[in-house]
């Protein structure tokens, strides 16, 4: 069972508010009454044990705050090009390996990835890209990310991880 809450945004489209469900692969809806989904909103699939794919819609624009906070099975996502967004601690306490960062994303704000104990590559496609500090604070299992060469890196963007390989794209 998959239930989502919506609220109207002044841009003519919709936030997910709030999801009810146990389903382990959720579908994000991409429009309701008619107009896109484009944000996904604080909360939204916390503490979410039994989830472990999220299926995204490409008129999303924004990841909310502690979105996948506590999805201790999330295993796969993938993010859709509309992407421009995510907020301070989207991705907070999440348990997938690996992740694409579309191009539309050009800063990786504070907090967004903290304790992400399993994540182990990450692969940025933006051009321009501003990584923020904490950005990754406590990724533990982080050892290699895909980067522009255009990046500007905060000096405490990766504390309390080890070892990781950073990879310049050409």
């Amino acid at each position: 069972m998959q239930d989502f809450w919506f609220k109207h945004a002044d841009n003519e489209t919709y936030m997910a508010q709030r999801y009810i469900g146990d389903d382990a692969h959720v579908t994000v809806p991409s429009s309701y009454y008619g107009c896109p989904v484009s944000v996904l909103m604080d909360d939204l699939f916390k503490g979410h044990t039994e989830i472990e794919s999220v299926a995204l819609p490409d008129t999303l624009t924004d990841i909310g705050g502690f979105v996948y906070d506590g999805c201790a099975n999330l295993k796969k996502i993938e993010l859709p090009s509309s992407l421009n967004t995510f907020w301070q601690y989207s991705f907070v306490r999440s348990s997938f390996e690996e992740l694409v960062i579309p191009s539309g994303v050009k800063d990786i704000v504070p907090f967004c990835f903290q304790d992400c104990a399993n994540l182990k590559r990450i692969e940025f496609q933006s051009e321009h890209l501003r990584i923020m500090g904490w950005a990754f604070l406590r990724c533990v299992s982080l050892k290699e990310i895909i980067l522009p060469e255009d990046v500007t890196i905060h000096p405490s963007a990766f504390d309390g991880c080890r070892d990781i390989k950073l990879i310049y794209r050409q």
